[in-house]
């Protein structure tokens, strides 16, 4: 693991300095690399999807590494085509999604993880999409807290970005920094796999493999050269003036406030200092001072313009012209616009987005909110809601939730609020938003539970309301579990206030199945370690394991009299959804019927 963390360190340091990346591609003859890949992309819900063969996470092992090791040694590993599906778009249209076979998962993992620490030096500080430590919250941040008397904001978004990504300039990108043979023929081949839609065989003469592990760390690749262009061109053209010019209306105000007060007209100075507060201190027309700003999430994009509406054209029209003359990508017509950041709201990443004026907050702060950037949380988030849980202006139940348990249906209306509310918690107007929507679902929450219980709505409300210590009113089911600590679901008992800064970072550390295996510098999953115990944990053998992955808990409890399998046992006591065993364990797990009572192979060898 210190080996590992080492060429980490190197790869960051060869990035921040700019210098190219030489013979990355033996370094992925280490199993380690592997391990730690599977350790971190086991947990994802693809892991047991199936691509266009029957290859899962399920039977992972370390003769598997070591297969795709020898074959990467002769340079023969082959990519299998991804399975496409196509999933809805929030617009009613669809998007076409591959899913990669296991084997290719976690070869794309170990790439990203080498190339990753490189690229995350070199990529630019306005670039917030798929890296790590960094999303949406940080992008609207930087708009909110850097963008202050903007005027312009450029909307851009990219028609069919990853669909359209010319596979010959992304190679001469990534070859302009690793200079790497067999690594750059491994990207290629993957580029060039094709997909099987329909169990038909398709090309990819272009675009990046969507669903593929490695798929955003190329598309940033792609358009740093997009990033790069509008830092290191477009912005030192369009931005000039230390300091705007005094705006002469500011001051003729102030200087007729001084003389309202010295006179003692306090009712003059009142309504001059209201009129102050409209006005902004700079000159708005001065032609010597320009700023542009620019953030990018993923093929979305916003400028932030001070200056003419004249020259937010003229940028508009070279970033495009740039886009299809260095990148041959395209600019959407109907979503790339200007928008007039006081009188008109930009969309980005879900908010809309503008300039603040003291007169429109009604605020008694002086003039430092003129040309501050507001986040809002739309309207129309609201309206999803209202259609989704309403019918004729009415809330009504869900009942598709209804074979659920209370406390089941009470946990998934509360994600339903908070997922809303951390991530519009940005927003100025966010506790208006979120009272209207807590409202809808609450209303619709006690119908779905009138519903399945048989009693009215007053009885629901009755039966569930609980006062919190803080005297905030919440609906609360409780499911007694005997000697151990009840399962409590809350829907409500949220206060909507504003974090400006978005919702805290929360730090996900890996549980260690035995606290005597960790040792500095050695910080495997949990998973990894049992894998490497060489310990059948099912019938003790020693030997290779394989591991036995399921979807979910709930797929293997079983109702009824029946005897459980022991393996089905293990899991559920364990809390697990692995369990390491040998081949020929595995093999009964999947091969053989379920034994009407406990004795069978597997028991015999327990013995």
């Amino acid at each position: 693991m210190q080996k590992a963390e080492a060429l980490l360190d190197i790869y960051r340091q060869r990035g921040a300095k700019r210098l190219p990346l030489e013979r990355v591609y033996r370094h992925m003859f280490d199993h380690e690399w592997f391990l730690r890949g599977y350790g971190k992309i086991y947990r994802n819900a693809g892991a047991t999807t199936k691509g266009s063969t029957e290859e899962t996470v399920d039977g992972m092992g370390l003769l598997k590494i070591h297969r795709i090791i020898a074959l990467l040694k002769l340079e023969r590993y082959r990519w299998t085509p991804v399975r496409r599906t196509e999933i809805p778009k929030a617009n009613g249209k669809t998007r076409p999604l591959g899913i990669p076979t296991w084997s290719d998962k976690l070869v794309q993992e170990v790439m990203r993880t080498l190339l990753e620490a490189y690229y995350e030096q070199v990529f630019s500080i306005h670039s917030h999409g798929f890296r790590p430590k960094r999303g949406c919250q940080s992008a609207l941040n930087e708009v909110r807290t850097g963008w202050k008397g903007t005027v312009w904001f450029i909307e851009g978004d990219i028609k069919g970005c990853f669909d359209n990504v010319d596979h010959e300039i992304l190679l001469e990108i990534i070859k302009r920094d690793i200079h790497d043979g067999r690594m750059v023929k491994l990207i290629e081949n993957l580029l060039k796999a094709g997909y099987m839609e329909a169990w038909k065989y398709h090309d990819t003469p272009s675009g990046t493999p969507q669903g593929g592990i490695i798929s955003p760390l190329l598309a940033n690749i792609y358009l740093n050269d997009l990033d790069r262009y509008v830092e290191d061109v477009l912005c030192p053209a369009y931005t000039r003036g230390e300091y705007k010019k005094a705006n002469p209306e500011y001051y003729r105000t102030s200087n007729a406030i001084r003389a309202a007060r010295t006179r003692k007209d306090f009712d003059e100075v009142k309504r001059l200092d209201r009129l102050r507060r409209e006005l902004p201190f700079g000159d708005p027309q001065d032609p010597t001072f320009r700023r542009l700003r620019y953030c990018r999430y993923a093929d979305d994009f916003l400028l932030g313009f001070i200056g003419p509406k004249n020259e937010a054209e003229a940028i508009k029209t070279q970033i495009g012209e740039f886009l299809g003359q260095r990148l041959k990508l395209t600019l959407s017509a109907e979503k790339t616009l200007i928008t007039h950041a006081v009188t008109e709201k930009a969309k980005f990443l879900g908010y809309e987005i503008t300039t603040t004026q003291a007169n429109s907050l009604r605020n008694k702060i002086g003039n430092r909110t003129n040309g501050a950037i507001g986040l809002l949380m739309p309207q129309k988030t609201v309206t999803k809601i209202r259609d989704r849980f309403c019918r004729g202006g009415k809330e009504i139940h869900r009942s598709e939730l209804l074979a659920d348990s209370e406390f089941t249906i009470v946990s998934r209306y509360q994600s339903v609020l908070l997922g809303l509310y951390n991530y519009y918690c940005m927003a100025v107007n966010v506790s208006n938003r979120m009272h209207n929507i807590e409202r809808i679902l609450k209303l619709s929450l006690m119908k779905t539970l009138s519903n399945k219980l048989k009693i009215s709505v007053a009885k629901v409300h009755s039966k569930y309301l609980t006062i919190l210590p803080d005297e905030t009113r919440c609906l609360q089911v409780r499911v007694d579990r005997g000697d151990r600590q009840p399962l409590i679901a809350t829907f409500g008992g949220v206060s909507f206030t504003r974090k400006p800064n978005g919702p805290p970072s929360t730090v996900i550390v890996d549980f260690n199945f035995n606290l005597s295996w960790f040792r500095p510098g050695n910080q495997r999953s949990e998973v990894v370690q049992r894998l490497l115990q060489d310990i059948c944990e099912l019938c003790g053998r020693d030997g290779p394991l394989e591991a036995h992955h399921i979807r979910h808990l709930a797929d293997i409890k079983q109702r009824g009299r029946r005897p459980m399998a022991t393996w089905k046992r293990i899991m559920i006591a364990r809390k697990r959804k692995t369990l390491m065993v040998c081949p020929e364990c595995h093999d009964d797990i999947h091969g053989r019927k379920q034994p009407q009572n406990l004795d069978g192979p597997l028991e015999s060898r327990m013995r």
